[in-house]
This record gives C-alpha cells, structure tokens and sequence, in this order.
C-alpha cells in the first residue's frame, strides 16, 4: 500500500530516542538498539538519545528540552506503555501534546494484532505533534519497534511517500504560534 515518489528527494530527519526503563543499559538496550538501526538505515539522522527511569517528571525534562530544541523533529519513546505501576510514559507524554494523533496507535494496534492477537491491548502506543516536533510512544519491546517503524514511520518520514506523509506538512505544524504573533503585532 505503501508507495515512493522517486521524483521527489528525500529529506532526512533528526529523531531522538528515548528508552524508558528502570533496568536498561546502553549495552542492554534492544529496542533502542532496533530503533536507532531502522532510522539510521532509512537515511535519517540520531540528533539524540538517552535512557530514563520510569519517572514522569525525569520523563518530560528530557521530552520538553527535546521539543524545544530546533534540531529534533522527531521524538520516539520505547518503553512504559503497559498497565503496571511503573508503566507511566503516556502519562508523562500526552500533556505535552498539542495535538493527538489518534490515527498512529489505532494502525499500530491493527498491525500489532496481525502479529500477537489480543495482547496489542496490553500496550498504551500513542502519538502526537508538540512545538512542531513529532512525537511517538511505543512499548518496550524489540518486535513493537519493529512493528511501529517498518509499518508506519518509515513511510510517514519519508517525504517521498505518496500520497501524503508527516515531513511534508513539518513546515506548517506552529502556524498556530505564527498567527497568534501577528494577531498581537
């Protein structure tokens, strides 16, 4: 379904990843590790990355100073979507969206139910747009990663994705911010 546009270039983002876990190591860290191949292979730039604690404050400090850095597009989580206690990445995440993107958990679940069946419920995968950087939060698993990238945001980062994709409207996401400054001017 899934179609190039070889006429036009193509653009490559700076995404930074970030691996939400209590345990995980730079060595450890597989689904990090699957993220950072996949964007490098698609021709795309890791602008940053780090490791956090299951912590909602820790959680936004690096996401807000990602959002308001000019030189990431793209914020992608790994990790702290599931239902235990400590699982609190969309709790730390989805009040910094300005905008949801509804559209990205519902096809990560329907690609995800083709590949385990009803346990895509146990995963709160979710998505948003904030100080015009993208943002996508996926579990904590190597073959979600897999799953969310190879079905979805390889495609929606590439400009040459036809019909449409995410890069091409990256220049128009804080129009909302350009108009309220020349309402006050």
């Amino acid at each position: 379904m899934s179609r190039l546009d070889d006429s036009r270039p193509f653009i490559p983002l700076n995404i930074a990843v970030l691996t939400v876990s209590d345990t995980r190591k730079p060595e450890d860290d597989r689904s990090g590790n699957t993220l950072v191949d996949r964007l490098e292979k698609a021709g795309h730039r890791l602008a940053d990355r780090s490791i956090v604690t299951d912590d909602v404050p820790a959680i936004q400090e690096i996401a807000k100073a990602w959002i308001g850095d000019e030189g990431i597009d793209v914020i992608i989580s790994t990790g702290g979507t599931g239902f235990t206690g400590r699982d609190v990445t969309p709790e730390a995440m989805e009040p910094l969206f300005e905008k949801r993107m509804d559209g990205f958990s519902e096809v990560f679940h329907r690609i995800s139910y083709d590949k385990i069946g009803t346990s895509t419920i146990q995963s709160r995968a979710t998505g948003g747009v904030a100080g015009a950087t993208y943002i996508f939060v996926l579990p904590g698993s190597p073959g979600a990663c897999k799953d969310a990238w190879d079905g979805i945001l390889k495609w929606q980062l590439d400009y040459r994705h036809m019909p449409c994709n995410f890069v091409e409207i990256m220049p128009r996401l804080d129009e909302h911010l350009k108009r309220g400054k020349l309402q006050e001017a």
